[in-house]
């Protein structure tokens, strides 16, 4: 049932996206028609209102008004050059060539190739009443396009709720399976496909980047947002608590799968590894809850989660000091053993620390406040490419790039060292 829920969950925003597009495309045309000195069939008018209308207020304004200048631009451009030059092969040229520079420097983004396109058709019409009908039309299409995007655009905020939920669970699955695996000896394989699952988290993390990225331009300029005016605050600083975990639970699995290398009994031992499982059978419970306040979060009453998440923590916590003591009790005459044993307790200190209430608590004030808060981006993005896949090179990009050299070096260190035992 879980796929089929998905694809319904999918399939609804994008059946209400073609109705809206067709209802506005043909309420444009119907208007154009009624409105004197455009053509006897607008087409342009409806061609104006799919192109300018999308699925958030604020990207429709801003389509609007690129797809007004650009049609506006070219016109001009076009009715100057065959007032003073009539239409050669040479007038065209230099037509394409000024409408090109006029769009660059207007800054129209994707509409650039408009201002030509529109010079050319104008250009190459006999008289300039052609050129009205087009401004008329581009102006009818674009004005019913602004008028849908305000009454007709959805927010977005409830997907992106899921989809911060989802990546909780899936995090949260991964530890369970995790913890489930430590109850017995597992082998290597084992503990690289654990690693390998942790990297493909990122990918997730990707989606719901995006999703949230469509849910604060949803709500911005949407007077129907009114009721959510810390939604994005709090989905957003989610989103980077969930990257930092992620983070954490990499470079854990990362040290379980180098404790599992030796023929012998991993290097944290059974009595330890016992325990390890229990912290992370805890911490999987902590991270769906977690992923459900930041859900409850946005309606402004979490109810008993934190109280549920406290508890989680609180559990994980205990199981942790006896994992503690129980790799102080053991001896080893490889320093090696001693290194991936420390890591691992900070590596859960890390993970505990970032999902504690307190912590969720001082983030979201920070944020509220003005306050820069650390967030990594999402692994394999590009540098400087902001959202929806990259964070800049700020000091964002310089802490996960610190990180991540970090975590190479830690990497090549221990294969360097299994490499000299062996």
């Amino acid at each position: 049932m879980e796929p089929l829920k998905l694809v319904r969950r999918r399939a609804q925003p994008k059946a209400l996206l073609v109705g809206r597009l067709t209802a506005t495309a043909t309420a444009s045309y119907l208007i154009a028609l009624l409105v004197p000195g455009t053509s006897a069939r607008p087409t342009l008018a409806p061609l104006t209102a799919l192109l300018v209308l999308q699925v958030s207020l604020y990207r429709t304004l801003r389509s609007a008004g690129q797809r007004i200048g650009s049609v506006v631009g070219g016109v001009l451009v076009a009715v100057v050059l065959a007032w003073a030059l009539g239409f050669t092969w040479w007038s065209l040229g230099l037509a394409i060539g000024a409408a090109l520079a006029l769009g660059y420097l207007l800054r129209l983004g994707e509409h650039v190739l408009e201002v030509p396109i529109s010079a050319m058709l104008i250009l190459s019409l006999p008289t300039g009443v052609n050129a009205t009908e087009r401004v008329v039309e581009t102006l009818i299409g674009a004005a019913t396009g602004l008028i849908a995007g305000l009454v007709l655009s959805p927010l977005r905020v409830q997907p992106a709720e899921e989809a911060v939920e989802d990546l909780g669970r899936e995090m949260g699955g991964l530890l369970d399976e995790m913890a489930e695996g430590l109850r017995r000896v597992p082998s290597h394989e084992d503990a690289v496909g654990w690693l390998n699952q942790a990297r493909r988290l990122g990918k997730e993390l990707s989606r719901v980047d995006r999703a949230l990225g469509d849910a604060e331009d949803s709500i911005r300029l949407n007077p129907r947002a009114t009721g959510l005016p810390h939604a994005s605050v709090v989905l957003r600083t989610g989103l980077e608590s969930l990257e930092h975990v992620w983070v954490n639970i990499r470079v854990l699995s990362r040290s379980i799968a180098d404790s599992t290398r030796g023929p012998d009994d991993p290097v944290f031992g059974r009595v330890a590894q016992e325990h390890l499982a229990g912290m992370l059978r805890e911490l999987a419970e902590a991270m769906r809850a977690y992923g459900r306040m930041i859900r409850s979060e946005v309606a402004g009453d979490t109810g008993d989660v934190d109280s549920e998440l406290r508890k989680s923590l609180g559990r994980a916590e205990r199981h942790r000091d006896r994992l503690a003591e129980a790799l102080l009790g053991m001896s080893t005459g490889d320093p090696a053993e001693w290194s991936l044993r420390g890591e691992l307790l900070v590596h859960l200190d890390r993970l505990v620390n970032q999902l504690r209430v307190e912590h969720r608590t001082r983030v979201r004030q920070d944020r509220t406040h003005g306050r820069p808060t650390r967030r990594l981006p999402v692994r394999g993005t590009p540098r400087g490419s902001g959202r929806p896949n990259g964070h800049g090179d700020g000091a964002r990009g310089r802490r996960v790039r610190k990180e991540t050299r970090r975590t190479r070096r830690l990497d090549s260190g221990r294969n360097r060292r299994h490499d000299n035992a062996a």
